[in-house]
């Protein structure tokens, strides 16, 4: 089995009352995956807990702790967005490790792509501060951890419809990380205009393509099946991680973009056959979709596009 699917029934104990972040998104995608028959043809991967210091690679010790004590005395918010229950702080660290877990069955030889059906999402998340539904940014914990493996090169793709922050600032100043966005700008949280190109080193290696609101399938085809690989040709990845964010799709409650579940189809395509030319293998982690019918819908795509990859 070629394609890896990391999922445990724990993502499903970070939960509040009708908060669009909620349990019910990882149990429709699973319920659509059985229902199309994929889940049968992924291997099925238990996440492992990420330690502290692994999480710390991207993240404030003292902010770790923090949630952890946050969480261990009830939970409540820890900004206006994210919300904390008791069980928050151990099911981010499975959330985070569920991706680690991913990238170790990659370079073992396990698999050659995963996907992630983790939450919370992540890469809202910054060094020292929750937000966005974020509680540690899986993402860039799993792209510390593969230059720590010895990856020379990493290059993050992220097609939420809300630009990755958290991850962007993570390695702004990283000529050996690549972050690429696209995202409705503006919108939140505000950040991911195209004038944010890096800095220092890093300057060049973060590439911003903000959409306008109602962009669709005709404004995402070229940036995905032209410039994208344009830029991954360049730089010559080791391993591709995807912040994969559904809520671009047109059904999404909370964004206004306009992609179809067969343009979301056709922007996985690509991302996995210019890796596949590269010789970089891929992992995709979950981050936002709201929509559970058009959330489900667009992993089977996914999913089925990484079977026949």
């Amino acid at each position: 089995m070629k394609t890896g699917f990391i999922y445990d029934e724990i993502y499903l104990k970070h939960d509040y009352p009708d908060h669009p972040e909620r349990k019910e998104r990882l149990i429709a995608i699973t319920e659509h995956l059985d229902k199309a028959g994929l889940m049968k043809e992924v291997k099925l991967i238990e996440p492992r807990r990420a330690s502290v210091e692994e999480i710390a690679l991207n993240h404030d010790p003292n902010y770790i702790q923090e949630v952890h004590d946050f969480c261990k005395s009830g939970g409540g918010f820890l900004d206006p967005d994210t919300y904390a229950v008791e069980e928050t702080y151990d099911v981010a660290l499975m959330a985070a490790g569920g991706v680690l877990e991913g990238i170790d069955k990659i370079l073992e030889g396990d698999v050659e792509t995963a996907f992630c059906a983790v939450r919370p999402p992540g890469h809202h998340a910054e060094y020292a501060k929750a937000m966005g539904f974020c509680i540690f940014n899986n993402v860039a914990v799993g792209a510390h951890y593969l230059r720590k493996k010895g990856m020379e090169k990493v290059f993050i793709i992220d097609f939420d419809a809300h630009h990755g922050n958290g991850t962007q600032r993570s390695f702004y100043q990283d000529d050996k990380v690549f972050y690429f966005s696209t995202h409705q700008y503006p919108f939140y949280p505000g950040t991911g205009s195209a004038s944010e190109n890096g800095a220092g080193k890093g300057e060049g290696y973060t590439l911003n393509v903000p959409m306008p609101a109602g962009a669709g399938d005709a404004e995402y085809e070229p940036v995905y099946s032209n410039l994208l690989p344009k830029v991954m040709r360049e730089f010559r990845p080791n391993f591709v991680l995807v912040s994969a964010g559904y809520d671009l799709h047109s059904d999404d409650p909370l964004t206004y973009l306009n992609v179809s579940t067969r343009g979301i189809r056709k922007i996985v395509s690509s991302i996995l056959k210019t890796s596949k030319d590269l010789g970089a293998p891929t992992l995709f982690a979950l981050e936002g979709g709201y929509n559970l019918k058009a959330l489900g819908e667009s992993v089977v795509a996914t999913v089925e596009e990484m079977l026949q990859a």
